[in-house]
């Protein structure tokens, strides 16, 4: 018998991959998930022996979804019905919005009939390019920090601007102020001498779903891709830019990175502290008593209209991709996207074909050269369609751009953690400012014509004459694109 398995291991192996691969596939046709995910999967699983098995493994296995977030969407449900009230606007104001906002007004309700994301209206807005910026602004914010400070970030390194970080609030917890910290357990760094000095300083921190060997399945996915910090429930910040040096720019650095973050002060920020408040109950399984210093009043000097728009797998709805969705079907002039991985879905790819050929300008900046080789040749599968439909497409060469910013029609931008990708839309756990103003609009419009100053526009007929190398890495990667 043993002479038998060693002259036979290969073989062996091979039926044993292929019972699981069709035990899977089974599986996944039960679920009546999307059509182009459960054929990418098959494919995977039958068409690479091992390796499919092994991605399904890691990342397509949902059964635990339902148990992991069950307690989080019903206390989300309560937290956010309870301190939402507080946004209701009046008919009055709401007639005054509708009339400004003319189309958009359909995003305004489609988000509200969501239950989570109301419109405020008493905001102030600054648009933060860059990580050097951003950071200059958050240590002085968290350094005035009087009464909390709470950090959700999928990256924090304890390298240089992240040893910043935790100094300062390593610090204010030390002089009694309430410092709360999650992180993701994947896409975070810390040391185990910088969770020590956390600890002793007072700091309360946890990781977002922690990996262990022992507990590895199924948790590849569901991670949070979310950048927020509050600080006394006065200033939040959100965007794509992470705790980590990467993401600042200075003359020592190589490699210039390209983001974008805002600061705000006003009624949105309440918005960001409950999805933080909800984040920590699940992570932290604290019964954490929420008090009105959470949620103090605050006039601002400008009346901005924003909602917040999250989605998670906690959730039933895509409710980012749904808003960006509208955005596109609801331009009248132009759309310009900004975004690292653009591997729409149908609804999206669609969406802007049919805008472009209706006469809008439509432009996305894409990185030239991207941090992943599937995600780089996914998305270049997608760009002959969107040019033959005439769409214009920059491909950024200064540097990495790793902004997710979408401007329409000067009058609606948004800024957030999202990407153009399923991931983002249906995997991850994101958050986006929506932001209904002309001001901030055209703001975000200059910095995407200053952009495409340091990018190369695609060109349709030499875009067609590409080798059939990289054509053959498009088809392959194209596979992968609703998992990616």
């Amino acid at each position: 018998m043993v002479d038998f398995i060693r002259d036979n291991l290969w073989n062996i192996l091979v039926v044993i991959n292929y019972l699981v691969a069709i035990s899977a596939a089974i599986i996944i046709l039960l679920k009546n998930i999307n059509p182009a995910k459960t054929v990418s999967y098959i494919i995977v699983l039958v068409f690479f022996p091992f390796l499919g098995v092994l991605v399904y493994y890691l990342f397509g296995q949902e059964y635990r979804k339902t148990k992991i977030f069950n307690r989080k969407g019903i206390l989300n449900r309560t937290i956010i019905k309870k301190v939402n009230e507080d946004f209701e606007l009046g008919k009055a104001e709401f007639d005054k919005i509708d009339a400004k906002l003319d189309e958009k007004i359909k995003l305004v309700k489609l988000l509200k009939n969501s239950e989570d994301a109301p419109l405020t209206l008493n905001n102030q807005m600054t648009i933060l390019k860059n990580g050097e910026v951003k950071f200059k602004q958050l240590l002085k914010d968290l350094k005035a920090a009087e009464h909390h400070i709470h950090l959700e970030y999928y990256i924090i390194k304890d390298d240089q601007i992240g040893t910043k970080v935790l100094d300062i609030i390593c610090e204010k917890a030390s002089k009694g102020l309430e410092v709360r910290l999650t992180f993701d357990d994947v896409g975070s760094s810390l040391s185990s001498s910088s969770k020590k000095k956390l600890k002793k300083s007072g700091v309360q921190f946890y990781p977002f779903m922690p990996v262990l060997f022992s507990g590895f399945t199924g948790k590849m996915n569901y991670r949070n891709h979310r950048k927020i910090a509050i600080i006394d429930g006065k200033i939040a910040y959100v965007g794509g830019i992470n705790i980590a040096d990467n993401y600042i720019n200075s003359e020592a650095k190589t490699e210039y990175w390209r983001d974008t973050h805002l600061r705000i002060m006003g009624d949105a920020v309440k918005s960001l502290q409950i999805h933080f408040l909800t984040t920590w109950d699940f992570v932290s399984d604290e019964a954490l008593k929420i008090t009105p210093r959470f949620f103090p009043e605050l006039e601002v000097k400008e009346n901005l209209a924003i909602q917040i728009a999250a989605s998670g797998p906690d959730s039933n709805r895509a409710t980012i991709m749904e808003a960006i969705f509208t955005a596109i079907t609801t331009a009248e002039d132009y759309i310009y996207i900004t975004t690292p991985y653009f591997i729409p879905n149908s609804q999206i790819f669609t969406a802007l074909q049919v805008a472009s050929k209706s006469d809008i300008d439509v432009r996305i900046i894409i990185p030239k050269e991207s941090d992943s080789w599937v995600a780089k040749y996914a998305t270049n599968s997608f760009l002959e369609p969107l040019l033959e439909a005439g769409v214009k497409v920059y491909r950024y060469h200064k540097g990495f751009v790793h902004a997710k910013t979408m401007v329409v029609d000067d009058l609606f931008c948004t800024v957030g953690t999202s990407n153009m990708d399923n991931r983002s839309f249906n995997i991850n756990f994101e958050i986006n400012a929506l932001i209904y103003n002309k001001d901030q609009s055209k703001t975000l419009k200059t910095h995407f014509l200053l952009d495409i100053k340091n990018a190369e526009l695609v060109n349709y007929k030499q875009w067609q004459e590409r080798s059939g190398f990289d054509k053959v890495k498009e088809s392959l990667s194209r596979l992968w694109a609703p998992l990616l």
